[in-house]
């Protein structure tokens, strides 16, 4: 893994973040916070980006190139599409992660560390308020795509259970 130093919350950076489809929503202020506790990660083929049964904090935006989830060494998912999150899940319910990720061909993302919490340090009511701003529009974007992720569960689990009634029949 490459990794660059935390990002700076400059113009350039916060234009190319408002690019990711899954930041359009983002305030600029909010965009500069994000910016803060995060990281480019680059990965070649094959590379782990997350470990099944581990406790880091870190959450990810695809920027290019895929990744393959595993669980239990069986493959669940693959996701290439640009701007899309993984990782969240342990930021949401603080359990260990659930899945292996992994590069498919160079991969690159933007990794949030959010660990780094105290990057965003606030001490007037303004700046609390609008940390918890920021926070719940985050929350609102991982609710966004693991609604997706349940749907697109929901039809794999009809299609299965119907193949496997055919099947019995």
């Amino acid at each position: 893994m490459i990794e660059s130093k935390y990002l700076k919350d400059n113009v350039q950076n916060i234009q190319r973040l408002m690019a990711i489809p899954g930041l359009k929503d983002f305030e600029t202020r909010n965009l500069a916070k994000l910016l803060r506790l995060s990281k480019i990660r680059e990965y070649e083929d094959g590379e782990l980006i997350i470990r099944e049964g581990e406790e880091d904090p870190w959450l990810y935006f695809l920027l290019s190139g895929r990744i393959k989830i595993k669980k239990n060494d069986v493959e669940i998912a693959r996701i290439d599409r640009v701007g899309e999150i993984f990782g969240e899940m342990r930021i949401v319910d603080f359990q260990n992660r659930s899945a292996s990720v992994f590069a498919d061909g160079r991969t690159i993302c933007l990794g949030v560390d959010t660990s780094a919490k105290g990057r965003l340090a606030t001490a007037t009511v303004e700046e609390r308020d609008a940390r918890l701003d920021f926070l719940l529009l985050l929350y609102r974007i991982f609710a966004e795509y693991m609604s997706i992720r349940l749907r697109a569960t929901n039809d794999e689990l009809v299609k299965a259970r119907t193949d496997l009634e055919k099947l019995k029949k």
